[in-house]
């Protein structure tokens, strides 16, 4: 039985305990599907949970990039997923898929990320640009050793990122690259001078610079992207960044390549050996319990399934730990801290090419998208991008699309929960206290069971979302709002029958938001009956 205590602190809980249904979770799996079904069948709403929404202690914007996004060329992401060239059977808008386009365009995409990622250290910019029909072919080592003809470079990328209307951030090659090409890179893409870059530019079809803020000078440099020391990477850095010059009044927003999760060394040399010179400084982290034993994506027991939960919480000690680490030596929080790349990492789905990391998505990843979302609208005094991995095909993506060239599409639970929050974007951060049940997982580890976030929109109208990443339990939120007044609340909610329940081909449809009645505003209380396994967006006016 897994059992749940209402508690203020992760230091007062009972822990739950799954050990008794091991043996049916090992040797049947007919009664895991019963265990699911009864985890997903309607409960009456438990004890109600106590919350205070703080409305009149807003400080902090959620910046749009926190939605950011992540392009690699890896597996089918790019090549058969924005990408289809201009003769392909599959409608194409200039060669990108028009679905998979569209579907981009309503979610609002802020900043979207390329070329890596791991490629991104093995990629010579100059070989994808020119006629395609010209441009050399490439081995990606990092993905499978698939060959690639280049037909997506600079140009395409900067394009899309203009008809999307978001902000392109390119990262550039330190570990078998120089420092030449980056600079010409640079120049290439946002000169408007009399220059040899900007000239070729011009050759190429492109009269006018793009406008590129965001700029990674390497990524992953620790592994990678050279297997660097940090002391060995901010030399490099600094080396790098007297070549990247701002040109024609573009200015880089420079992003240093940051620590893997819990590498808090890597923040604190980079802080003391680079500073000033960097804008922002990137962290990496994937909600995976063991690289060798990453598990299904939609095959999972309830005692995987809470893992999985404790470990996508367990990003608010690794970003809280890095923005303590860098308010040492910059407490006037100059310096940005860019969730770069973060996500589910699940083994690949069977059938698949190895290496090209393409996984199903299940309501399961969509309840983690919401929690880390919740936990960076906290942390925006100092996180100021987030990158989900990846936009399409790759790991926690928003869309799949079809291989075998029927050109069908599919938007994952990720992406309905990406949508739910748009209003989100540059909306005032508002606090939330809860009075939460707390779990412990077999490891011994404590996370809350219910998370809230609130906004501030600009229009004046106040955003909740509330997840309940129970299987089993309902829980009732009686939330006082504090300073402020509401009369009317409108909702959706993102739930399924089953936590495995993921949209394919053949259902499309099978996970996807709904009208959520059960909530109520009255004498300046939000009262909501939140289901298990849920995630529920309200707007209050």
């Amino acid at each position: 039985m897994i059992t749940f205590v209402k508690a203020k602190s992760p230091l007062d809980h009972v822990s739950f305990n799954i050990g008794g249904l091991r043996s049916i979770l090992l040797y049947s799996q007919s009664a895991l599907l019963v265990l699911f079904l009864l985890a997903s069948m309607p409960l009456m709403a438990g004890e109600n949970l106590k919350a205070t929404l703080h409305a009149d202690k807003g400080e902090y914007t959620i910046p749009r990039e926190i939605y950011g996004q992540f392009a690699e060329h890896l597996g089918s992401c790019i090549y058969g997923g924005l990408w289809v060239g201009e003769n392909s059977q599959i409608p194409n808008i200039n060669g990108y898929r028009k679905d998979v386009f569209d579907a981009l365009k309503a979610l609002q995409v802020p900043v979207l990320r390329w070329p890596g990622g791991c490629f991104a250290d093995d990629y010579h910019w100059m070989d994808g640009i020119g006629p395609r029909e010209q441009r050399p072919t490439l081995r990606n080592n990092n993905w499978g050793g698939t060959i690639e003809d280049n037909s997506f470079g600079t140009h395409e990328f900067l394009n899309l990122c203009e008809m999307l209307g978001c902000e392109p951030y390119v990262c550039g090659n330190v570990g078998s690259g120089t420092v030449r090409e980056m600079a010409q890179w640079v120049e290439y893409m946002t000169s408007d001078g009399d220059t040899p870059m900007a000239r070729l530019r011009r050759q190429n079809g492109r009269e006018k610079p793009w406008h590129v803020k965001y700029f990674g000078i390497g990524n992953e440099a620790w592994g990678c992207g050279g297997n660097m020391t940090p002391e060995y990477y901010s030399d490099e850095y600094r080396r790098y960044n007297t070549y990247l010059r701002d040109q024609s009044g573009n200015r880089l927003f420079r992003i240093a390549s940051g620590a893997s999760d819990y590498d808090y060394n890597w923040t604190r040399v980079l802080m003391k050996n680079i500073g000033g010179r960097m804008n922002g400084l990137s962290v990496h982290y994937y909600t995976v319990k063991s690289w060798g034993n990453k598990g299904k994506a939609t095959i999972f027991t309830p005692e995987e399934y809470y893992l999985t939960i404790e470990k996508c919480l367990d990003v608010e000690n690794v970003v809280k730990k890095h923005c303590d680490i860098m308010d040492e030596t910059d407490p006037r929080r100059h310096i940005a801290l860019m969730v770069d790349e973060w996500g589910t990492w699940w083994d690949e789905e069977p059938g698949t090419i190895r290496g090209h990391l393409y996984q199903q998505n299940s309501l399961r990843d969509a309840v983690v998208a919401s929690l880390m979302l919740n936990v960076f609208h906290k942390y925006t005094y100092r996180v100021r991008m987030a990158n989900i991995a990846q936009i399409v095909n790759v790991l926690q993506s928003m869309i799949l699309t079809d291989q075998e060239g029927s050109g069908h599409m599919v938007l994952t639970p990720t992406y309905h929960v990406f949508e739910m929050y748009r209003p989100f974007q540059e909306a005032t951060f508002l606090p939330v206290d809860i009075e939460n049940d707390y779990a412990q997982t077999t490891e011994g580890k404590t996370f809350p069971i219910v998370s809230a976030s609130a906004a501030k929109a600009k229009d004046g109208t106040t955003i909740v979302a509330l997840t309940n990443a129970s299987l089993t339990d309902a829980k009732t939120i009686d939330m006082a709002l504090d300073g402020m007044s509401a009369k009317t609340v409108e909702g959706r909610m993102l739930t399924s029958r089953d936590a495995r329940d993921y949209n394919s081909f053949d259902h499309p449809d099978a996970v996807k938001p709904v009208a959520f009645k059960d909530a109520k505003v009255k004498n300046g209380h939000l009262t909501v009956k939140l289901p298990a396994k849920s995630i529920v967006v309200l707007t209050l006016k």
